[in-house]
């Protein structure tokens, strides 16, 4: 099996200062040395210039830090160059954090200062105290979330700690933000206890309007999130599991549609029962899927294993999977989905060609699949992954933005299972069915209509199953989906 090819993106930008001499075909060769160890030359800029040298910000897309690395090594040893400095684009980014408190009113004199201050807020305290219902009219807790990590599994990397959670919990404050002008308060914890974890939230919880959990290894992440959701008013959502769920029933419908299928009718291999896997079998047999199986490392998730944690028996209960154990190959013969929640390179082209017709892949391991796409496109019939340099990417963000936004609106109190089905519905359906294809199955994480549809959605579902505390006549929501404070 091939490996993917080296991809050249913005995560691996470098911008190189560099002295060169001032000599004809000095910068060819410079940019030659680039071209050879895999770079993409991009702007290049002059910043001094002497009659024997010029000084250029020179930037560089590579497609990893090791190759960075080797680049730099490289310049530096050219005769005629010197490596002046090199900066990372991406850890420049993140300098200082990525994200702020900013005020919403402007203290611009002493009558400013005693109405946000003191003496006034004294007067907005004691009417909350009086009836605490008016906080969500007079706080920020309307629109406002906590995203909490303890930094036990994130991202790809596992459990690298809280503190190296926090810059992936500011990203996604950026975008909760950005795309559904949602506050959004990135809190990591020491790792604890199930118990630790859940009185910890709990008791920071009173200040928010809903709880985001994150990267939150399994299978204490199903546990604190049940406990949460008994405890709490408010939502609590944990995104590995339900967002990831909810994009994948959305892809998988539409690829459905596009190979004139019934989800249905297809028979579905899960590979991956961590949060994601095991999430997206439920609500993919909550949506109507007959056929679901969950293959772990140790083969299909079924009732004759004895090695089962607490969270995959229930699992392989609710799907009525008590056949005897099977290696991942035979799971895969005659199935039509693939939805690989799991690592690289797990998965044959000759396994995927013992799947029956149609064949639908995602392969959602990332950065490298479950399979490349590249080998296998050919032999499937709609092929979706995870990463952004293909059609089809299939991705939480597509999700939380637009959850989150009707779950504020509505005020809702707890998040159900009618309210993801809903939001997958809503997501689905910003891909119009003239449009639909084998390549576009999604919408992209950029398109106007993605948040305010789903937003609408989920307050809606809210409202009908009566866990909002606003209805329609309270409110109408603002711009990009934000309420107007009343």
């Amino acid at each position: 099996m091939t490996n993917l090819p080296p991809v050249l993106s913005p995560a691996y930008r470098l911008v190189i200062r560099l002295e060169i001499d001032n000599r004809p075909g000095m910068f060819a060769e410079v940019a030659r040395t680039i071209g050879a160890r895999g770079g993409s030359l991009g702007a290049i800029d002059l910043v001094e210039a002497t009659p024997k040298k010029h000084v250029r910000d020179v930037t560089v897309d590579v497609p990893d830090e090791a190759t960075g690395e080797q680049l730099t090594a490289d310049l530096t040893n050219m005769n005629g160059v010197v490596v002046r400095s090199v900066s990372d684009r991406t850890f420049l980014m993140h300098l200082g954090g990525k994200v702020a408190v900013t005020g919403r009113v402007a203290v611009r004199n002493r009558d400013d200062l005693s109405l946000v201050y003191t003496p006034g807020v004294a007067r907005v305290s004691l009417a909350i105290a009086a009836d605490p219902e008016r906080s969500w009219a007079l706080t920020q807790r309307a629109n406002a979330i906590a995203i909490i990590s303890d930094g036990t599994a994130v991202l790809g990397l596992g459990n690298v700690g809280p503190l190296a959670a926090l810059p992936v919990m500011e990203g996604k404050s950026l975008l909760f933000a950005d795309l559904a002008g949602v506050s959004a308060f990135p809190i990591v914890i020491q790792p604890g206890t199930v118990e630790q974890t859940v009185e910890a939230v709990a008791r920071i919880s009173v200040g928010f309007g809903g709880i985001n959990l994150e990267d939150i290894a399994a299978p204490a992440c199903f546990e604190i999130e049940r406990r949460l959701r008994e405890r709490l008013d408010i939502p609590v959502f944990h995104d590995d599991q339900h967002g990831t769920a909810i994009a994948v029933l959305a892809g998988l419908r539409n690829a459905a549609a596009v190979c004139n299928m019934s989800i249905n009718d297809l028979r579905v291999v899960v590979l991956g029962a961590g949060a994601a896997g095991i999430a997206t079998a439920r609500l993919l047999r909550t949506a109507g899927a007959k056929h679901v199986i969950v293959v772990d490392r140790n083969g299909t998730v079924t009732t004759k294993r004895a090695d089962l944690n607490a969270e995959k028996r229930a699992l392989a209960e609710e799907l009525g999977s008590s056949e005897p154990v099977r290696p991942l190959a035979d799971a895969l013969r005659d199935a039509n989905v693939l939805i690989g929640l799991s690592g690289p390179r797990l998965v044959s082209l000759e396994m995927v060609r013992t799947m029956a017709r149609p064949r639908i892949v995602f392969a959602m391991a990332n950065p490298d699949p479950e399979v490349d796409p590249v080998v296998v496109g050919s032999e499937v019939d709609v092929m979706a992954t995870g990463r952004s340099d293909f059609p089809n990417q299939v991705n939480n963000v597509l999700t939380f933005p637009g959850v989150f936004r009707g779950l504020l609106d509505a005020r809702a109190s707890t998040v159900t299972t009618n309210m993801e089905l809903a939001a997958a519905a809503a997501l689905a359906d910003c891909v119009p069915a003239a449009l639909r294809s084998a390549e576009y199955i999604l919408p992209s994480v950029f398109d106007a209509q993605v948040v305010p549809a789903i937003a609408k959605a989920v307050s809606g579902a809210a409202r009908a199953e009566g866990v909002a505390r606003r209805t329609d006549r309270d409110a109408a929501p603002g711009p990009a989906g934000r309420p107007i404070a009343g």
